[in-house]
């Protein structure tokens, strides 16, 4: 147990954060009793879809202590990834030929840095109180990061389900640190500002927003072209347009986004062209080139598998061009099974059957 004031080091460790590129700390008790209530109703509707392990934890999601020992405070970190020296999304998005990569995802991957930022945010609290209980954690295991972040004062759980800050919008990465400091909690300062708009609902490609505060993974694109290792379904893939790795269409027209503020990382700032590369260049790929171009990158986890399959839909949303049905034609008889199933479909969008 430190010495000092619980409060004071509360401060402290604001202070700390901010000096390692944190836009913002918050601390938060661990009560989630009404998110875990959310949660279990969320996953008996089977919206989490393939998603096995969102219902494989039991409580230790909501009830930190049960996934770390002695959790008494969970530090909630916000890092913004908005990359300013990007392609324009909605022009990229309005572009047929052209790939659409979900911002945060352009760059280098965000795990390694925000775990080693709050890695070192632990260090400098344990060489100002001696040793203490703590586990570092982003994505990295069952938590509850946005409720936890609310109850923390960094912001509100919007009607697209993610979370919003007044004075910066939704483009953040969040990490905590769950430990058994019995730091100075913060009060939940950000009651919810969406009022009765419904932009993020209206814009939803594919109606995955079924209801405010209510998402239907199984319907969400980022869930189709990064969490679902199987075929898509066939009246999903009309809507995905060209967008094969995420989907930002509930943020892009969120209006809180006008305050959000670009990084300074420059670990997220577009890596090899992906903010604007073409389908077709892209489609080219070898899978060696996929491995070593998206080293050190969060799309790299799906495979070069599920990367095709997924620019294989993009093509057939695309315009009808010689070059777009050569491309497909090249890989049709592609070794995977759900490759060609997806090209098979793109060449019967262009009147090409199989």
């Amino acid at each position: 147990m430190p010495s000092i004031d619980p409060a004071q080091l509360s401060t402290l460790i604001k202070a700390w954060g901010n000096q390692l590129g944190f836009q913002q700390i918050g601390i938060s008790d661990t009560e989630l009793s009404e998110a875990e209530r959310h949660l279990f109703n969320w996953i008996e509707h089977g919206y989490h879809g393939e998603m096995a392990w969102m219902a494989q934890h039991g409580v230790r999601r909501s009830r930190p202590a049960e996934l770390q020992p002695g959790t008494l405070r969970v530090i909630s970190a916000r890092m913004d990834y908005w990359p300013a020296a990007a392609e324009d999304a909605e022009t990229v998005l309005a572009s047929a030929s052209t790939a659409y990569i979900s911002r945060y995802a352009l760059g280098r991957d965000y795990h390694k840095l925000l775990r080693q930022r709050l890695q070192h945010l632990a260090d400098r609290i344990q060489n100002e109180v001696g040793d203490f209980g703590y586990r570092v954690f982003v994505d990295s295991a069952p938590v509850l990061e946005k409720p936890l972040a609310h109850k923390a004062g960094l912001g509100w759980i919007g009607k697209h389900t993610n979370l919003i800050a007044r004075d910066a919008g939704s483009w953040f990465f969040l990490g905590e640190i769950y430990t058994d400091l019995p730091l100075t909690a913060d009060q939940d300062t950000s009651p919810d500002h969406c009022g009765t708009c419904h932009t993020c609902i209206d814009v939803c490609p594919t109606g995955a927003i079924i209801a405010p505060y209510q998402l239907d993974a199984r319907l969400c694109i980022s869930y189709l072209t990064i969490e679902l290792r199987e075929s898509i379904p066939e009246t999903l893939r009309p809507l995905i347009g060209n967008r094969i790795y995420g989907c930002d269409d509930c943020q892009l027209f969120c209006p809180w986004n006008r305050f959000a503020q670009p990084t300074a990382e420059a670990d997220f700032s577009p890596r090899h062209g992906l903010d604007q590369a073409s389908l077709l260049e892209l489609f080219d790929w070898e899978e060696q080139t996929f491995l070593d171009r998206l080293a050190g990158s969060p799309i790299r986890r799906i495979g070069y598998e599920c990367w095709l399959r997924n620019i294989a839909v993009a093509l057939g949303n695309a315009e009808t061009q010689p070059a777009v049905i050569a491309a497909l034609e090249k890989k049709r008889d592609h070794p995977s099974a759900l490759v060609r199933e997806h090209v098979a479909w793109a060449l019967a969008q262009h009147s090409r059957t199989p």
